[in-house]
Formats: structure tokens, sequence, C-alpha cells
């Protein structure tokens, strides 16, 4: 631990660098009919939703340079009384580094007009995804404080099944605030997001194929710019909701900026009869509530340092619903989770193309679980808590054909956790078993990306790790891409081949807790890093504003992360799978405006999740001959669709709506066959009453479909689909 701590305080001066970050680069050339650079010409950027503004001048090569922009979508113009010139709509990714082209006129050759760049999917190989603000309000259901509609509505591959957010076939994501990757090993034992949907100004969602800057969490990368303040001038926002299940969803934001600070401040609460997924279609004891606040500051020290702000503390409580049919009907089990986080970052400009970031985070993380005392035959408590104290660093350098990153991230994690068996029908004495295991991580890696030409780019990078906990692991990561541009048609075809490695949890079982579960014929083996390998390719097409984006993975998966109970009780262990292999086609596709009404969106993943062999690590059973070939893993579906989207009506009213098509998960374990397929219906009405006051009116599962959506082990055994939901959501704006 100590030496660990070292570590960081050594490197983290010297610029190392980091996980990822939330900034990209916008640069271009400025130039006249006769394409000759046209120098000392104002460029201004500006965010669609926001007044971020940036402005720079050409210099005497006509080229000019935007560094550390926040991800999200922005406007490019030049302005000069003496010309003309297209304003650019540009889309900047995190790590990316798109090049504009103006063309400047005489205003007596033609009238400004507004285009948009290339699709943001040239600038790199992994498949992308951005959601802003606007999306969030509007999205049925996505604003509540445990939404996850912000994911699997426009996430291909990405669902929620036993309570749990699965991307591409796995459970573990990697969430980044503000650029910080806030670390998190245990598998499966949080429920919700990791952030308040309404504190998102923009989310980049990754999909496969990372660069070598990220790392641990592998089947979904989630990277949110935070609401700043740059939206707001002294200006407060209330939303209140309420509808049936006697659900509310309540924050009280506050936010503002002057030129050189900006600051954003919210506290929130919520609480619902109908939490988790009920294992039949009776609601019962499925009350859920939570509590939180976040807050981003932004400090411009001078032009060349920025130093940037976020913390959050939350508070949720769940309760398991039951089955009105089982005997033990006096099951009242309970789940308390805590969760808070705080990053500090320093952003040092040094000269064009050339940036460090600086980050140093601290983030602990509870799950208690807690059984009735008269369960039968027995009462299980699980009580766990983790502290990670890190940092991160990055350094990129971005000049001529080269978009470089070097860098390094690392954190000591410790876990206190306690572990109570109670066998009420006497079979046994009472095992309690505490332990406080500690563990930490360092990987460092090191990425360019070439523009080779103007239509062929390559990528190249390497990530080294080191784990210590239950065991001692090294890996080396390789990433390998390359994506080619069609010119005129501006088809983008793209190809990946890449290596991860994801750290396992600290959990242990030993002493009476032990013996406990091999007298049932179970063990408890330390877990491994899972390890995987990734083939993608794919292509991205634009045609008039419509973006069409296509690809198909293959990833193989050693020692699989998983969960399973213990014996019919609802706390769980995770697992090691000996292997995996998970592969499909997504399909994302979105419209321009049409008409200035209409916005569309469809995802689309046909996807097989399979394992194969026995459980080698974690809670494992006797395996003495593996199972032959491959069987199919409980949260394997085979088509998950969603249609959508936005059209404004008159009177500054609007609607949306979702189509949720999925085919069916995995029935029994193993499962031999899949269950029924199901569709739902969600919808948005809303109206804006003034600048200050809106009011909208959703409902989620509006024609109330109930069937069975999974059979999986955790939280209740069966699950059914939610039943419909209504409620009415106000927002109302105010100067303080």
């Amino acid at each position: 631990m100590r030496r660990v701590l070292l570590f960081v305080l050594f490197v983290l001066p010297l610029g190392g660098a980091a996980l990822a970050t939330v900034f990209g680069t916008v640069r271009g050339i400025v130039h006249d009919p006769q394409h000759r650079p046209v120098s000392r010409i104002q460029v201004v950027l500006k965010a669609k939703a926001s007044e971020f503004t940036l402005t720079a001048s050409t210099d005497d090569a006509g080229q000019f340079h935007f560094d550390a922009v926040p991800l999200g979508e922005y406007t490019v113009a030049v302005v000069d009384s003496n010309f003309v010139a297209d304003q650019q709509n540009i889309a900047v990714l995190s790590g990316t580094a798109p090049i504009l082209h103006f063309e400047l006129r005489l205003p007596t050759q033609n009238e400004t007009v507004v285009v948009s760049a290339d699709a943001a999917q040239t600038e790199t190989v992994t498949p992308t995804t951005l959601v802003d603000r606007l999306q969030i309000q509007q999205t049925p259901g996505a604003a509540r404080a445990n939404s996850l509609a912000t994911i699997t509505d426009y996430v291909p591959g990405s669902y929620v099944v036993h309570d749990q957010l699965h991307v591409r076939g796995g459970h573990q994501v990697t969430w980044l605030i503000d650029g910080v990757a806030i670390p998190n090993t245990n598998i499966a034992s949080n429920l919700g997001p990791q952030v308040d949907p309404k504190d998102i100004d923009t989310m980049e969602a990754q999909r496969g194929s990372y660069s070598a800057d990220y790392g641990d969490r592998t089947y979904g990368i989630f990277n949110v710019a935070p609401r700043t303040g740059f939206e707001r001038n002294n200006e407060a926002e209330l939303v209140l909701s309420a509808g049936n299940s006697y659900q509310t969803d309540d924050q009280l934001n506050f936010g503002s900026h002057t030129n050189r600070f900006a600051y954003y401040v919210s506290v929130n609460g919520n609480r619902t009869n109908l939490g988790l997924q009920t294992p039949t279609s009776a609601v019962i004891h499925d009350a859920a509530n939570g509590f939180g606040g976040f807050t981003s500051l932004i400090f411009n020290l001078d032009p060349q340092n920025q130093l940037r702000l976020i913390a959050q503390a939350r508070r949720d409580f769940y309760q398991v619903p039951v089955d009105p049919g089982d005997p033990s009907t006096i099951l009242h089990d309970i789940n308390r989770e805590n969760d808070s986080f705080a990053a500090f970052s320093w952003v040092r400009t040094f000269g064009p193309g050339l940036v460090l970031t600086v980050s140093p985070f601290f983030h602990y993380n509870s799950a208690n679980y807690r059984s009735a005392p008269n369960d039968i035959p027995s009462s299980a408590t699980q009580d766990r808590s983790s502290k990670y104290e890190g940092g991160q660093a990055n350094i990129s350098w971005i000049k001529g054909r080269n978009n470089a990153r070097t860098g390094i991230y690392t954190f000591a994690q410790q876990d206190d956790q306690f572990f109570q068996v109670i066998f009420n029908d006497g079979s046994g004495p009472v095992i309690q078993q505490s332990q406080t295991p500690n563990g930490s991580l360092i990987a460092t890696f090191a990425e360019d990306q070439f523009k080779a030409t103007s239509w062929l780019t390559l990528n190249a990078g390497i990530r080294q790790t080191h784990f210590s906990g239950a065991l001692t692991e090294n890996a080396t990561s390789p990433r390998v891409g390359v994506s080619v541009r069609i010119p005129k048609l501006n088809w983008v075809f793209r190809g990946f081949y890449g290596r991860f490695y994801q750290a396992p949890p600290l959990g242990t079982l030993s002493g009476p807790a032990l013996s406990a579960i091999q007298s049932q014929q179970l063990n408890f083996v330390p877990l491994a890093g899972e390890r995987d390998e990734e083939h993608q390719f794919g292509v991205t097409i634009p045609f008039k504003g419509w973006v069409l984006d296509a690809d198909n993975f293959l990833t193989r998966a050693t020692n699989f992360f998983d969960h399973n109970a213990l014996n019919n009780s609802n706390v769980f262990f995770p697992v090691d799978v000996q292997g995996a292999r998970i592969n499909g086609w997504e399909l994302t596709l979105r419209s321009p405006r049409i008409r200035n009404r209409a916005q569309l969106y469809l995802t689309y993943s046909n996807q097989l999740v399979l394992g194969r062999g026995c459980v080698l690590g974690g809670l494992i059973g006797s395996c003495p001959v593996p199972p032959p070939g491959y069987f199919f893993l409980d949260h394997d579906q085979r088509d998950t669709l969603h249609l959508g989207g936005q059209y404004t009506l008159p009177w500054r009213a609007y609607f949306s709506t979702d189509i949720y098509y999925a085919s069916g998960f995995s029935n029994g374990s193993p499962p031999p066959s899949h269950l029924l397929p199901h569709t739902t219906f969600d919808l948005s009405l809303g109206k804006q009453f003034g600048e200050r006051f809106s009011v909208n009116v959703q409902g989620i599962n509006v024609a109330n479909r109930r069937v069975l959506l999974d059979n999986s082990f955790t939280f209740g055994g069966t699950h059914f689909l939610n039943p419909r939901e209504i409620f009415v959501q106000l927002r109302y704006r105010f100067h303080y």
C-alpha cells in the first residue's frame, strides 16, 4: 500500500498518463478561393448546448488549434467582416483531433451556410455514441436517478437483466466522470448508474475497439462530461415528479459562470414502490429510495492552466421483492448501497497540441445485504465496503499527422468484508467471517494515431498492467486498428484487434465460513483476472445528414467474470467461468433534423453469449468433467432493438418515444432454450411555458406487458418485466 502511494506521488508530477480523457482537439486550416492560407483570421468554437466558447487566430500557415475541448457537439465559424465562410458542425470525441477546412469567399459570392463535418467516427476505430442533455430530458424515463435508459435506448447490445446492466454480454463497465475513471473491481454488486443522469451534459458511450488509454472494465465505457454551469447565468432549476407506485424523483441544482470560473451544484432525492424487478407479476416488498449530491467546479488560472473538481455522494436503499407463492413469506431482505467519489484535475496546455492532465482521486463504495433474520433454512448477511485512492495523468501531443498519448493509471484498494450465516433450521452453528483484503493496480500505456494520408488512419498502442491482490498478475495488452475513408462518398471502414485485462475482485473466504460452504459441496478459490481478445470491423456511412454505423465483433474471454448465488439465497459471489465466446452484429442509424421537426434513431444488436468449461474461481462446485462444447450464459439474448425519436409540435411542445423489442433471454441453467420475445412502448409528451417552466408526462411500458424476463438467481430468482409506470415531471428555472 505505502509503496503504491509513494509511486503515485513520484510519477504524477512527471506527467505519465491517464486511463482516459474527457477532451479532444479541434484544428483546421483557413484558405482563400485559390487555396492560399489566410493568417490572423479569428475562429470561434461554441458549444451547441451552452455558452462555452473558445476563440483562436490563424497563424502564418492559416492553421488554428483548440486544445482541451470537452466532448460534445459544437459549431466552428470564421469571424471576419470582409469575408464569409461556411459554419461547420463538429462532434468532439475523447482523444480525437479532427481537421476542418474553411474557404473564405467575398460576400457577393455566396451566402453563409451551415455544413456538417465528416462523421465523428472518422477520427476513431471505436464505435461510439454521444447522448446529450436534451436527449436525456426528452427520452422517456431516462432522467430518473436510477435509470439506465440513456444507455439501453441508444447503445446497441445493452440491456438490463436481473437488475444489472449488461453490454455485449458482460457486466463489467467503466464509468469516467470528467475523464477520470472511477475504479470498482466488484462484479455486479451495485445497481443503477454511477451518476444521476440529470447531472450529465454529454455522455460518450464506447463499446469495444478501445485505444490503449482504456483498460479495466471493457464491455462498455461511459465517459461523462458533467454539467458545468457554462449553460447558466446565476440560474437554478427545480425538478419535481410524481407518478404511480408512489414514485417521485426530484432535484434542485444551481449553476453559473464568469470568464474564469464555472460551478454547478445539485441535490436529489427519489423513492418508489417499484424498485427491483419482481420474481412474479405481483409487486410485493419492492420499495426503494435514495438521495445524493453532485458538484463540478472549473477555474481558469490563466490561458495555460485550468483546475477542475468533481465530487459526488449518494445513498440507495432497496427492498428485495418476494414471491407470494413462496411458503417463506416472511422474507424481507434488503440491500443498502453507498457511493462517493472526488477527483481533482489540473489541465496544463504547454503549446498547440501539447496538453498534460493530472488527476488524483478517491472513491468509496459499499453494498450491504441483509436477509430476513427468520429466513428458512438459513439467514445470510453480506457486507462489503471498498476504498480506492489513486491517480491518473496523461500527456497528449498532437503534431502534424500524429496524435500521441502516454501515461499511467494507478490505485490502492482496501476492502472491509463481513459474512454471516444463521442456520434457523438447526442444521449448524452460527458462522461469521470478517476480513480486510488489500490490493493495488498500476497500468501504463502508450498510443499513437497516425494519419498516413487524408483517407488512411493507423492506430497502435500497448497497455501494461500489474495487479496485486489474492493473486499477483501481469498483463500486456497490445491494440492495433485501421480506418479507411472512401473519398467523395466519405464512407469509413475500420478494423481492430486488441487484448484486454480486467483485474479481479479482492473477496475471499477462509476459516469457518469456508468450512460451511465446503460442507455443501462448494468451495471458494481466489479469482484470476479476466483476459479478453477482441476482433472487430465496421463501417460508417453518412448520407445527407443520416449516419449509419454497422460493426461485427468477436470477443474470446478466459476467466470470464460472472456471479453465482449461495444455494437459494440472495447472497451471491463473483465467479470465474473457464471461458466465454461473445460475437455479434450491431447497427445504429441516426437522422438529421427532418424538416426542422423530427429526429429519429435506431439501434439493433444480434449477438451470441456463450460460456464453456467449469467455474474455476470464486464460489465453485464440483466439476470433475467439463461440459462439452459451449453453453448459453444466462444473459444471452439474440436480438435487441430500439426504435425511437423526438418530434417538435406547435406551441413549444414535443413528444418522444422508444419502442423496444427483445427476443428473450436464455431459459434455465444451463439454458437449453430461450424465453418468449417481448415488445414494450415508452412515450413522453412535453410542453414549454415561457422561458422558465416546462412539464412532461411520461409512460414506461405503456401497454403494460408482463412477461417472464429471465430465470436468474440474483435478487429473487426469476424476474418479470416491470408493470406500466406513468408519471409527471415539472421543471422550473429561476434566477438568484
